[in-house]
């Protein structure tokens, strides 16, 4: 049986170090795209802002949306109620703002048969300005810096490009195991964006796309009865074979904290929503999780029990897996150093977090992917949904 052992750790340590080449292309990505000049495509942008609740430092996260170094733009949010505690605040900052940002709330209405951000955002893309030639989305819990928006559409002066995108990076707010264990785990995904534009996807959370190509491709007809809005998205842009590009500078930093069960319902929510959407992705990342787990828990436990070359084998292998996985949690978070210049020291406070809880996030994904393989209904900002295909969403309760 040890050699069943020594095959599957050869597999891990075949991956490990593809995982790490892949860890060096994404910082030379980072830095080829740093290294482009400033792109002048600035052509009139509608950025639409799906509300629900309050977000933590909501008001500092909106208030970056209203603060960005570009010339023609105007802002929509979109809530279900009137009296979404959001409301307040967004109202508040079109005031303050009203003489510089053209801004405007419309009320959405309950979601029926769909999510209610997908909801929230048909609605708000009827109610776009006659100038407006470039959609932009982005996520109540992001926050932007002041050149996230011309760097989000500048790519769109490839008229080649179906769309670019960004995505989160999890800065933990005043510390603490599970907010640096979430961060770790959604780094995994960050760095699966990169050059290759025919593998990337897009995230709801910072993606721009021309009018044009929204409305050719009946996005807001493809969006109804579903409940992610990025992969509804992704899966139209490739059938349609537009490729996604990933803009470094969109990297945007998510700022908060989270309690281990909300870790858990986050991130096994994440793994239900890829079942459903991209069930070939799911299931690699259900192998790959178990064969990671099953690998290195029991080599360690292998150590405690063989002795001889056996011992040196096992070790040697554990060796390398760790290696490869502490250098690529290094390169990866180097690069996200470049364009997170205003998290600098959180992101070094960061660094024994990243170089060490990345070994027992597979076992997470596990977890997450048999909970998705039981179960389609998921939590979401107060509504269950389940989850019938990628367009059939029912709503079961709505808090």
């Amino acid at each position: 049986m040890i050699f069943v052992f020594y095959f599957f750790a050869a597999i891990l340590i075949f991956l490990g170090y593809k995982s790490f080449r892949g860890g060096i292309e994404y910082l030379n990505y980072f830095k080829r795209e740093l290294a482009k000049p400033k792109s002048s495509y600035k052509l009139f942008a509608s950025i639409f802002v799906p509300c629900r609740g309050i977000d933590d430092d909501l008001e500092e996260n909106l208030s970056a949306i209203f603060r960005q170094d570009y010339p023609n733009y105007e802002i929509i949010f979109a809530v279900d109620d009137k009296n979404d505690k959001a409301v307040s605040i967004i109202k508040n900052l079109i005031h303050n703002f009203e003489n510089t940002i053209s801004a405007k709330l419309i009320i959405a209405g309950k979601a029926e048969n769909e999510g209610q951000k997908v909801h929230n955002l048909r609605k708000a893309v009827l109610e776009v300005s006659d100038k407006s030639e470039v959609f932009v989305f982005v996520d109540s819990d992001a926050r932007p810096d002041k050149n996230w928006l011309a760097n989000l559409v500048a790519p769109l002066a490839d008229e080649n490009i179906g769309c670019a995108t960004g995505y989160r990076w999890f800065i933990a707010k005043n510390g603490g195991f599970a907010s640096q264990l979430r961060s770790v785990w959604n780094a995994s995904i960050a760095s699966a964006l990169g050059a290759n534009r025919e593998s990337n996807f897009c995230w709801g959370g910072s993606t721009a796309i021309r009018r044009e190509t929204f409305e050719n491709l009946e996005i807001r007809k493809i969006w109804k009865g579903t409940l992610s809005d990025d992969f509804a998205l992704t899966n139209a842009l490739k059938n349609a074979s537009l490729p996604i590009h990933f803009v470094p500078e969109c990297l945007t930093a998510t700022v908060e904290d989270c309690t281990l069960r909300e870790l858990f319902e986050f991130t096994t929510r994440q793994m239900k929503i890829t079942r459903v959407y991209s069930p070939q992705l799911w299931k690699i990342s259900f192998v790959g999780s178990f064969i990671f787990t099953a690998v290195f828990f029991v080599g360690i436990v292998l150590l405690f029990f063989v002795t001889g070359w056996h011992f040196w084998f096992i070790m040697a292998a554990l060796v390398l897996i760790i290696a490869f996985g502490i250098g690529k949690a290094w390169i990866r978070l180097e690069a996200v150093k470049l364009v997170l210049e205003n998290y600098e020291s959180e992101l070094k406070k960061s660094f024994w977090w990243h170089t060490t809880l990345w070994m027992i996030t597979p076992a997470i994904y596990f977890y997450n992917n048999i909970r998705a393989w039981q179960s389609n209904e998921i939590v979401w900002r107060g509504i269950k949904y389940k989850l019938k295909s990628p367009n059939e969403t029912h709503i079961l309760r709505n808090d």
